[in-house]
Parts: C-alpha cells; sequence; structure tokens
C-alpha cells in the first residue's frame, strides 16, 4: 500500500502532536486516521523527521549518559544501513554520516570526561540507572573515612543518611532508594576495625539488604563520620553492550564502502569508511581486558572484578557480550583481519553451545550463559564479586528485546560467512514464529510473548515492539516478517522511539529484499 497525501499528513500530525505516546494507545478512528505501510520509505522518512525533530531521548547529539545512544540512536544507526541496502540510495548514507559524527563527538575523548578509573576513552561511557552509587563518609575535619556502595539500579535516586547511635562512639546508617522506594538501615556501627559492630562487616554480614548495601574501610582507625544525608552518585563505565551497539552501524558503513567499487570510488564515502572504521576498531579495543577464551575455541566478556557494577567479577549476559560481537563481524568482513573473525567465530561457537533445539526444533537459550557465575549462583565467601558479594542464581529465559541482539549476531556471523549453517539460522527464526507469536490479544492485534520459549507476558514492557529486530532471521520463514508487521499495523505505532525507526526499516529491508 502506498500512502496518500491525506494518510501521509495525517499520520505526521499524529505524531508532531503526541497523539500515541504507545503503540496501544490510539482509538480504532485515530488508528485508521493514522494508516501508515511499514514497509515504504515514505513511512521511514517520515519516522526520520519526526524523532529527529521531536527531542526526545536518543538523538545523535545526546550523551551516553543515560544510555540514550545505545538504546535509542544505535537503532537509528543501524536503520539507516537497513534502508540502504533495501533501496540503494545514498540519502540513507548521507542520513548516516551526518548521525555517526554526532555520536563520535560524544565520546569521552571528545568530550574531556573520565571512566571509573580516570581514564578518557574513544567510547560512551554511561552511569544511572546501571551503574554502582558511591558515597563517602567524613569526620567533621573533612577526612574520608569509609565508602558506602549501593548496587541497585537507580542508585542516583539513593540517599545515604548518618544518624546518632545509642552511644556517642555508634551511629546509624539508612541507605534509601527513592526510586524504588526500599531502605537498608544499619544501626549502632563503628568504624573501629577492632569492634563488633565494625561496619564494613556488619553490612557485609546483612548483605542482600534491599539497597544491596556494601561498604570499605578508607581510614582503618576509631572515627565518627559526620551525620547528615549525601545523595548516591553513580559510577562512569563504558559497557560492553553499549560499545557494541554503536559501533556496528559504523563497522556495518566500512564493510559496504570498503566492499563497494562504486562506493569507494566516492571520496566522502571512502574517507567516511576508513574513518569509521579507526572507531569502530578503537571503540571495540576498550574491552580488551573483559575478554576471556578458552583453550577449546570458546569466547565471551566478563566485567572484571572492581568495576562499580552489579555482578562485577561475573560473565557477562549473553546479549552483552554478542552486541560487540556483530561488530566483530562486520570488522572481518570489512578489514579480513583475522583476529576480528577469530573472535567472532569464538562468540558464535559459545552461544551455539547455550542455545538448546525444543520439541518445535526452536531454539531456546537464557539471559544469563549457564557456565557463568550468575547463573550458577555465588556465594561470599568465593570472593567473586567486590559489589554484589553473592548472587543468583540467575536462569530466566531471554527476552524477546535482548533475543533480537543474539540473533542479530547470528545472522551478521553467517552473513559474512563466519560461523553458523542455514539449519541454525532456521531455528533461531523458529523461535519466533513457533515461541514468540502469541494468540491475538483481547482488541484482536497481533502481539507477542516476552521469552523466547513461548512464556511471559504478551502486554507488559512493550517487547512486542521490539518485534521487527528479529527480521535479521525472516528469510528462513515468512511468519517472522507477517507477524511483526502485524504488530505494528495493528498499533498504528508512531516515531516516539530511536528503536521503531530500526523496527520501521528492517520491515523495509525485509520487504525489498527478501533477506
Amino acid at each position: 500500500m502506498r500512502l496518500s497525501r491525506r494518510q501521509f499528513t495525517l499520520g505526521a500530525l499524529a505524531a508532531a502532536s503526541g497523539t500515541a505516546l504507545s503503540g496501544t494507545a490510539l482509538s480504532g478512528t485515530a488508528r485508521a486516521a493514522t494508516a501508515l505501510d511499514y514497509t515504504t520509505r515514505e513511512t521511514f522518512d517520515l519516522f526520520d523527521r519526526t524523532f529527529h525533530g521531536s527531542g526526545a531521548a536518543g538523538q545523535p547529539s545526546d550523551t551516553n549518559e543515560h544510555g540514550g545512544l545505545a538504546w535509542g540512536q544505535s537503532y537509528v544507526l543501524a536503520g539507516f544501513i537497513r534502508m540502504y541496502e533495501a533501496y540503494r540510495d545514498t540519502h540513507y548514507l548521507d542520513r548516516l554520516i551526518h548521525n555517526i559524527d554526532l555520536v563520535l563527538a560524544g565520546r569521552d575523548s571528545e568530550r574531556g570526561v573520565t571512566d571509573h578509573r580516570g581514564r578518557s576513552l574513544p567510547g560512551w561511557r554511561a552511569m544511572a540507572p546501571y551503574t554502582v552509587g558511591l558515597v563517602t563518609l567524613k569526620d567533621a575535619g573533612g577526612q574520608e573515612l569509609a565508602e558506602i556502595r549501593t548496587a541497585l539500579s537507580y542508585a542516583d535516586n539513593a540517599v545515604a543518611t548518618v544518624r546518632a547511635g545509642s552511644s556517642a562512639d555508634r551511629f546509624t546508617l539508612e541507605v534509601r532508594n527513592n526510586r524504588t522506594n526500599v531502605v537498608a538501615t544499619f544501626t549502632d556501627l563503628s568504624l573501629d576495625p577492632a569492634s563488633p559492630d565494625h561496619a564494613v562487616r556488619r553490612i557485609l554480614d546483612a548483605y542482600p539488604t534491599p539497597t544491596l548495601v556494601t561498604a570499605r574501610d578508607l581510614r582503618n582507625a576509631p572515627a565518627m563520620p559526620v551525620f547528615g544525608a549525601t545523595p548516591f552518585v553513580s559510577q562512569p563505565v563504558i559497557f560492553t553492550v553499549h560499545t557494541g551497539m554503536i559501533s556496528y552501524p559504523m563497522a556495518s558503513f566500512a564493510r559496504l564502502v570498503l566492499r563497494s567499487p562504486r562506493l569507494r570510488a566516492v571520496p566522502k564515502y571512502r574517507h567516511k569508511a576508513v574513518e569509521y572504521l579507526k572507531a569502530a576498531r578503537d571503540a571495540a579495543a576498550i574491552h580488551d581486558d573483559e575478554w576471556r577464551q578458552t583453550e577449546d575455541g570458546l569466547g565471551y566478556f566478563v566485567w572484571n572484578k572492581g568495576t562499580p557494577l552489579a555482578y562485577d567479577g561475573a560473565e557477562q549476559p549473553t546479549n552483552q557480550s554478542l552486541a560487540l560481537g556483530q561488530t566483530y563481524a562486520e570488522l572481518a568482513a570489512a578489514t579480513g583481519d583475522p583476529f576480528y573473525a577469530d573472535r567472532a567465530r569464538r562468540m558464535a561457537r559459545t552461544f551455539l553451545r547455550e542455545v538448546r533445539a525444543d520439541a518445535d526444533d526452536a531454539y531456546v537459550w537464557s539471559y544469563w550463559p549457564t557456565f557463568g557465575r550468575v547463573y550458577r549462583g555465588f556465594g561470599k565467601d568465593e570472593g567473586v564479586s567486590e559489589f554484589t558479594p553473592s548472587g543468583g542464581p540467575a536462569r530466566q529465559i531471554e527476552d524477546l528485546s535482548h533475543g533480537a541482539i543474539d540473533v542479530e549476531f547470528a545472522a551478521a556471523v553467517f552473513r559474512n560467512g563466519l560461523f553458523y549453517r542455514g539449519a541454525d539460522m532456521a531455528r533461531f527464526a523458529r523461535t519466533y514464529s513457533k515461541n514468540l507469536v502469541a494468540p491475538p490479544g483481547a482488541d484482536g492485534v497481533a502481539t507477542a510473548y516476552q521469552r523466547v520459549d513461548g512464556t511471559g507476558s504478551t502486554t507488559g514492557a512493550g517487547q512486542y515492539l521490539q518485534a521487527p529486530r528479529w527480521m535479521a532471521v525472516a528469510q528462513w520463514d515468512g511468519a517472522v516478517f507477517t507477524h511483526a508487521r502485524a504488530i505494528y499495523a495493528g498499533r498504528a505505532v508512531q516515531p516516539q522511539l530511536g528503536s521503531y525507526l530500526g523496527c520501521v526499516a528492517y520491515l523495509n529491508w525485509h520487504a525489498r529484499k527478501g533477506s
């Protein structure tokens, strides 16, 4: 269906005026008035103009302090790649260049900001709601006495309050998170290491508390902290998954240009390909100290112990490792460098060991790697983690949205001839068609289950609106495309989020290429 001028205008007006704040908020009349064909470039171009004119989170000029680039703009960049592949119109490469240049200007090294180790690197740091928050307790003279940490999400909404204890040499510590409305209280603490009420030991013994509090001595001597309330400060960390999501379209651009004589002959595209190739390599290299590989050919990422994150010292979730694997696969294709090919293959081999075929011959896998400490669970006596002394077992099944990253990685590796067989890709496609496809909701509109084994909510958290990101495997099962398109059409989705642009691009991509 091609949009009439009237339909096109009504859709633009609805988006600009905020008619649909979510895909399910439209009435039947509004859906009819804003009917869009999500497989046309006109719809994508409308989404592009509307989103970038809206000021919504995830603009290319945003920082990644709260994840806006990784979970917003990255999908836009990937969308431009898919739109170019669908239509071969360099307009989308030009749009991509405009946005990537803004994103690169937001790197820590360009902004002059640092990560938790004081390094200013060519990547994109993030803080709240992801990282550990810190507060330093001081005495009346300003001497630092102890560090209090909370590993609960949204640590920047937490406050540490010190009050008087039951005696002159004791104090009470309260750590409250005002967003999640949870609190942990520790009474009659001492900063004397010889005391049975030593704060660090008492807090560790009580772990896990509602706000996941730990503490560290900064001065091993008796002292009393100043009373009062101090807000926690979330610490800056460059996440592997964020680097992967942001750098993947850059590496894809380099692959497209450097492998195309026509594009390579255009100086602008050739120079940008070289620039973006370096940017992707530099960003990926930030995480080399988190990489682990085994003698039997596996590879994955960990969070090094002492990184201010929940589960520091443990293996990263599958999607967080594979996000950077996407970049490796494209760098291997763009450069022929065996270093990137080896890492991509190792990650693909690791992922293949994680999946299992169910009764419908569809792949199912967990959010956390089954060989990892979080999946198995760990105790305080094991010394795994600085900020979460114990944790797990966490054995939840992967969800639709994060699973889309996993299958995007698998498809990138397959397309570039690095790993996997067609049978594997068909099983990933059946994960969607056999497990994620759910019966229509009460409104008769297509929807999807939350988890890749066909369980979980079909209405909560809007996971179903990320369904088109599974187009990477749609060529192996047409139901992936028809169902994801029905979700968007049935909800008259509007461009509130960067990921929706990526989704519309993917629907265009499959409709034009069938792959």
